[in-house]
């Protein structure tokens, strides 16, 4: 009997933007995760300033 093995890759955020309408984040696989920005309220409220001021935290 053979059997398979699966290999997991953990992708993990190398860089964040947030503009008007979309938070999206780039991954270290070269994907790009984009979500309204709607789904986060505090952001929806957010300066421009602080849309800027963010930091990749738990090692992305």
């Amino acid at each position: 009997m053979t059997t398979s093995t699966v290999e997991i890759k953990v992708s993990s955020a190398t860089g964040v933007e947030v503009s008007e309408n979309t938070l999206s984040v780039e991954l270290n696989d070269g994907r790009t995760i984009s979500v309204p920005v709607g789904w986060y309220p505090r952001l929806t409220h957010a300066t421009p300033e602080e849309r800027d001021n963010w930091k990749i935290i738990g090692g992305g």
